[in-house]
């Protein structure tokens, strides 16, 4: 494999010092970018775009074409893995993600398997490498999950929900049915993780999209338990350097302290919590990434400088801040806007990184 060109983004991640703030997006090869819309028009619909390797790298490699980032993420949705457990994944115009098939018993969770990653997500592994070599060493490469608890969400749910009835009736109601499933989940997840490592991811996040729905009780029994259990099954060398692990829990802001105990190397925050709050009640456990709201990006560009420079006041001097939306990048940003987040990200967190 190539020597990495720019590592700032992996150092901040292990708390090392870095020349600038590095930064990458959630989201960041999507549909506010015109190009990205043409190629998954090519590729006819979201999972062909998904299971086309070279489709997949083009529009990974996209966002870096425009923007000075400093990471690329692999293009992929977070369902594949229930999709491998033969649940049937589909989009519905307009509604998102939906399953053929819905887990609601017992006897549902039971008949699950557990994919074989290496496998049965072989397309996952081919995008994977095909980036890796693609990006030839200019910038590390994110792999990422989705959470048990937030795959669950789904798997049971049969898709999107506002309520999540169905799930939390399981969580109450037959709460061993669900920790069936969890364990299931979380077996599947580390295996996928690990083929991503080995396929040539250098980092990977953990996408909790949903935990920040659970009371605190809840979140620590059905969701960071898993999520600690797949940290701790993860490999965490390879290629003779570490592989960081970014754990990040949407509206979890305020579990912190028991996320930062958890054995990941970075929390990732939403914009609900300041930085420096944050930072001040984690310590020097993590690393933090994040945490702009991604509707800043509407504003005029002088506003987006604006809220930049005082989320980089706010962390202060020192290692271990990754800047990153608090949440994906919305589809109707104007791309000129996230060109104007980058270039401030690294134009004005030098001061922050100077020695002294």
């Amino acid at each position: 494999m190539a020597e990495l060109k720019n590592d700032r983004f992996l150092r901040a991640l292990m708390r090392q010092p870095v020349d600038v703030t590095p930064v990458w997006m959630m989201r960041q090869a999507g549909r506010y970018l015109p190009e990205y819309k043409a190629t998954r028009a090519q590729a006819g619909d979201f999972m062909s775009l998904c299971k086309n390797a070279e489709l997949a790298c083009e529009v990974t490699l996209q966002p870096l074409e425009r923007y000075d980032l400093d990471a690329a993420i692999l293009f992929s949705d977070i369902l594949t893995i229930p999709d491998a457990m033969g649940l049937g994944l589909y989009f519905e115009a307009g509604e998102g993600p939906r399953f053929k098939k819905i887990i609601r018993s017992e006897a549902d969770v039971a008949a699950l398997p557990v994919p074989k990653a290496e496998a049965d997500l072989d397309y996952v592994m081919r995008a994977v490498k095909t980036i890796r070599s693609a990006l030839n060493g200019r910038v590390p490469l994110i792999g990422f999950s989705g959470s048990p608890w937030t795959l669950a969400t789904y798997m049971v749910e049969g898709g999107s929900s506002k309520d999540f009835r169905h799930i939390k009736e399981m969580m109450y109601a037959t709460p061993e049915v669900l920790h069936a499933l969890l364990d299931k989940l979380a077996q599947s997840v580390t295996d996928y993780l690990n083929q991503q490592i080995l396929s040539g991811a250098q980092a990977v996040q953990i996408f909790d999209t949903w935990g920040g729905v659970l009371n605190p009780q809840m979140y620590q029994e059905f969701s960071l338990a898993y999520m600690r259990k797949i940290v701790s099954g993860l490999i965490r060398e390879h290629e003779g350097r570490a592989v960081p692990v970014i754990m990040f829990t949407k509206n979890g802001g305020q579990w912190l302290e028991v996320m930062a105990e958890a054995g990941a190397d970075a929390l990732g925050l939403d914009w609900t919590t300041n930085i420096d709050e944050a930072r001040r009640r984690v310590g020097d456990r993590v690393a933090l990434q994040g945490n702009m709201d991604p509707s800043v990006l509407y504003a005029p560009p002088a506003r987006i400088r604006a809220e930049v420079a005082d989320i980089l006041q706010r962390f202060g001097t020192g290692p271990g801040h990754v800047f990153n939306l608090g949440h994906g990048i919305h589809q109707f940003v104007k791309p000129e806007h996230a060109g104007v987040f980058v270039e401030a990200v690294h134009e004005l967190s030098a001061p922050y990184h100077a020695q002294s």
